[in-house]
């Protein structure tokens, strides 16, 4: 069981991911694209964390919100918006 501690700090976390993929919306050109891949997995591995808290599971992510590796991603390597090679 979740106590509010936790749950507030899981919360949080989800706002600030999605609060960095605001701002790389508003001003792209500012981050690179490694920066924009790791905003797009912050947003999906905090999202999934939250729910998985909500159902009443273990979080199934690395570090659970901390920083991580991309090849330890819980979906393994899915397709991000911003990781395309395209020029």
């Amino acid at each position: 069981m979740m106590n509010d501690e936790k749950w507030t700090a899981l919360q949080q976390a989800e706002d600030v991911a999605y609060f960095r993929a605001d701002l790389c919306l508003y001003s792209p050109e500012s981050y690179s694209l490694e920066e924009k891949r790791g905003i797009c997995n912050d947003m999906i591995i905090t999202s999934k964390v939250v729910l998985d808290a909500m159902r009443g599971r273990p979080p199934t992510a690395p570090s659970a919100l901390g920083r991580h590796n991309p090849s330890e991603h819980p979906f393994g390597q899915f397709s991000c918006p911003f990781s395309s090679d395209k020029p």
